[in-house]
């Protein structure tokens, strides 16, 4: 079973600067008293819903969510991203809808699959949270109802489906955890990884043919070493060169694993690092985090509503949810950049002590293009396991 973290497939990237960052042009509304007022649309079933209106209000979308009872969720792992209390803040304020998750640690891949093997079944998924190339690749086979949500407008263009098949969450940045009381001198780059101190002692989160996070701090390796975008040999060079050192131990990097001290550097989200510091309190891990400045690479996660949801107005519920200022400042509190965050900066509704805990950042990421993303899965997929033999 794929770890919380490795659950994830190659996503595309935060368009963002430093700390807050993501461009928005607005706040996230209180979902409470969005949409307009009045009846839905007598014509519009749920599944056909393009937006609130066609619910009438947001009265008008619980009543339908409720009427159906169930949310079926997938791939939501508790320690990702503050995932565990987003689902019972959204299951305590609307405790007539059950919610159902399945298979936490299931990647973005195995969430495509469930849409297209369970199509008219009752426990397929509702929604979906995904890698961006899952997202797209999915709104390409058709997979996906468009919904805009109330905060529609307020999310970037380069943020979104332009027919609102998907659109950008949550995000954050290779980051490097370390056990500072097992490693005296805790690594801040991808320079210092290869200094002998660092023997059996790094891991990644994951396969990075599989893993959206592994697959990131690789190509955070590459643009530490003179590559690009455009060119992820050097990173996957860099992680052989660390292999053959005896630095790099290709074991999947998990809470289990650092607590235990078999991990205890681990390449992987900022988000998540910073969790794994709450969570190892107490337990004898003094968990440090560092962005590495020689390789600044962030990234985005996507929503997805599946087309042939079984649970369509709960489906659109859940989205208006994650995408009120209270869903996003939920992502907030996991240590996750949420995609509304600098507007909500802007207009006082983001919660200031969650954002002044998220992992500093220097240096400004850059961002590959579609065909620049597909030619690193390509390569990496041919010459990662190599490389490291």
């Amino acid at each position: 079973m794929l770890s919380s973290s490795a659950r994830r497939g190659a996503a595309v990237l935060l368009g963002v600067a430093v700390l807050t960052t993501l461009s928005a042009c607005g706040a996230a509304p209180d979902q409470q008293n969005a949409g307009s007022t009045g009846d839905a649309k007598k014509d519009v079933q749920p599944g056909a819903a393009a937006s609130l209106a066609d619910f009438g209000d947001l009265k008008g979308l619980v009543a339908a969510a409720e009427k159906e009872g169930r949310l079926n969720v997938i791939a939501l792992p508790a320690d990702w991203a503050n995932y565990g209390e987003i689902l019972k803040a959204f299951q305590a304020k609307y405790p007539k809808i059950q919610i159902n998750s399945e298979n936490p640690d299931a990647a973005s891949a195995d969430e495509i699959a469930a849409v297209k093997s369970r199509k008219g079944q009752k426990r397929a998924p509702d929604v979906l949270d995904l890698g961006i190339a899952f997202a797209r690749s999915g709104a390409g086979e058709n997979l996906f109802a468009p919904y805009k949500v109330t905060a529609w407008d307020k999310i970037p263009a380069g943020q979104k489906d332009a027919d609102g098949r998907w659109y950008n969450d949550y995000g954050g940045y290779i980051s490097i955890g370390c056990d500072a009381a097992r490693v005296p001198n805790c690594p801040k780059t991808f320079a210092d990884l290869l200094k002998p101190e660092y023997k059996g002692k790094v891991a990644l989160n994951g396969n990075p043919t599989k893993s959206g996070s592994a697959f990131g701090g690789v190509y955070a390796a590459a643009l530490a070493n003179k590559g690009s975008f455009g060119d992820i040999q050097p990173g996957i060079d860099f992680f052989g060169q660390l292999k053959k050192s005896g630095n790099f131990i290709p074991v999947e990097s998990t809470p289990a694993t650092v607590e235990k001290g078999e991990t205890p550097i681990s390449i992987d989200w900022d988000y998540l690092n910073a969790g794994y510091a709450d969570q190892f309190k107490g337990k004898g891990v003094d968990w440090k985090v560092a962005v590495p400045t020689d390789g600044v690479y962030a990234q985005y996660y996507s929503q997805a509503i599946n087309k042939d949801a079984p649970n369509p107005a709960a489906a659109r519920l859940w989205m208006e949810f994650l995408y009120s200022a209270e869903g996003q400042n939920l992502w907030l509190k996991g240590y996750a950049r949420p995609v509304l965050l600098p507007v909500m900066t802007q207009d006082g509704s983001a919660d200031k002590a969650a954002v002044e805990k998220l992992p500093k950042v220097q240096g400004t990421p850059s961002f590959p293009a579609s065909a620049e993303l597909d030619k690193a899965k390509a390569t990496l997929a041919e010459k990662w396991d190599k490389a490291l033999s």
